[in-house]
């Protein structure tokens, strides 16, 4: 092999430093890119806080929906006897009003103080928004014993 030929000439047109037009032709994308990373920054924020108020509009609706308020006052009293422990039983109903905003079913209720026991009869009753059910209960009261004067707090199993 020629040494003529391992030498490389370093003027030739190609195989020399990168020329002007050159250097301007690969710079040219950086600044495209940078634009498109910056779209996509802004998008993904604009999208990012679109999700996160459909989410807090979602969880609210939930907790609106989800609530649950009800107003038992009694009815009625159908029948009642006394047994030999001194315990009154009275059966009757209560109307349960639904306040809340949705249906609600009514599976259970109860409530009890030191002198009376209120139960339900083991039957659901699905009461519609604003609208009032009767629910059939048993009330035990203790007799010879003075009742309270106060409201009885209800709990209900919904």
């Amino acid at each position: 092999m020629p040494a003529e030929d391992a030498v490389i000439d370093l003027d030739a047109p190609g195989r020399g430093p990168v020329d002007a037009a050159a250097s301007r032709v690969r710079r040219g994308p950086r600044p495209r890119v940078a634009l498109g990373l910056v779209v996509a920054l802004v998008a993904g924020a604009v999208l990012g806080g679109w999700g996160v108020d459909r989410s807090r509009e979602a969880r609210a609706r939930q907790e609106r929906d989800a609530t649950v308020a009800l107003v038992a006052i009694p009815a009625n009293a159908d029948s009642g006897s006394t047994n030999a422990g001194g315990r009154a039983r009275i059966e009757g109903s209560l109307a349960v009003v639904n306040a809340g905003p949705s249906p609600v079913t009514v599976r259970s209720v109860r409530a009890d103080s030191p002198t009376v026991l209120i139960r339900d009869l083991g039957r659901t009753r699905l009461i519609r928004p604003g609208g009032t059910g009767w629910i059939g209960v048993v009330v035990l009261l203790q007799c010879g014993e003075t009742p309270g004067t106060e409201p009885l707090t209800v709990r209900f199993s919904v």
